[in-house]
């Protein structure tokens, strides 16, 4: 697994928040990072999710696969489309008048060209883009390392959700930790029986076809998970009429002060966006004079 939630007590502030003033919170914050793509007022909402990073107290070790994933999809898929193309930005950035360097292919075959281009307007972008990811991906995946799994499924349903997906909500979040248990299970039992994963070799289908002995018997595990907590609920007749919770959540003071300044950031930030329209991408002069175009 690429990825497995383990939540344990830590003593950190965030534990002792009502885990829906932090959903709360943070979808405010998610709102307000969505409205800019001006790269100085993406440093400040950077600068308070990793702010909140530290208040949880994880650590290296149990952040770095979630970390290397997070940082190898945002740099090499949003990076690169953003210096390459510049889509899914502004048409400032998609044709900028800054060329640094442009070359154009030509299709085999076909004889198409295709014109690529690098302007300052889209390594600027890129990084602005990274910072702007960046910041949405750590606001939310220290979520399931510091909220105990237990509180899930009382969490969206204290919010207003209903049963039905405040537990789809629960099993989601389960899921990975649970499959990835089941993973590690099988692994030992298989490596008793003789298989040596580190030996697989051959191609990308001849190793499919050589992890069979893993995958398989975790897929079926999978599915007969699903259908035994199917027929559970169907036996419980879950969903016919409101369900009650074994966990009570009270909000306290710091709770709603949390809440209280993630609305004021949100509303300062539509504020600044619409209401004096700044926020658009926004390139300094001195990164143009930074690097000159070459010859």
């Amino acid at each position: 697994m690429l990825v497995t939630w383990r939540y344990r007590e830590r003593g950190s502030i965030l534990e002792t928040l009502d885990p829906r003033s932090r959903w709360i919170s943070s979808f405010l914050v998610l709102f307000s990072i969505t409205l800019f793509w001006d790269v100085r007022f993406l440093l400040f909402f950077f600068a308070l999710v990793m702010f909140q990073y530290v208040l949880s107290r994880l650590t290296w070790h149990e952040t770095r696969r979630a970390w290397i994933f997070i940082l190898f999809f945002i740099v090499v898929i949003v990076g690169l489309n953003a210096v390459i193309s510049g889509r899914a930005g502004p048409s400032s950035v998609l044709y900028g008048t800054h060329t640094y360097w442009e070359y154009t292919i030509t299709l085999p075959i076909v004889g198409w060209p295709i014109h690529i281009n690098l302007t300052l307007e889209k390594v600027f972008f890129a990084f602005t883009q990274i910072i702007r990811m960046l910041s949405m991906a750590v606001l939310f995946f220290i979520i399931p390392f510091t909220i105990d799994p237990r509180t899930y499924g009382v969490t969206f349903s204290g919010m207003g959700l209903s049963d039905r997906f405040a537990f789809s909500m629960d099993l989601a979040f389960r899921f990975v930790p649970t499959l990835a248990r089941d993973f590690s299970v099988t692994l030992d039992a298989q490596r008793a029986r003789g298989f040596e994963i580190e030996k697989v070799e051959g191609g990308v289908i001849a190793q499919i076809r050589k992890l069979a002995p893993l995958v398989v018997p975790v897929t079926m595990n999978a599915i007969a998970d699903g259908e035994d907590i199917t027929n559970a609920l169907d036996l419980r007749c879950f969903g016919m009429r409101k369900r009650t919770w074994v966990q009570a959540l009270t909000y306290r003071k710091r709770d709603y002060a949390l809440i209280a300044f993630a609305l004021a950031v949100f509303i300062g930030s539509l504020f600044i966006r619409f209401g004096l329209g700044i926020g658009a991408f926004w390139m300094p002069d001195w990164f143009i004079n930074l690097v000159p175009p070459a010859g």
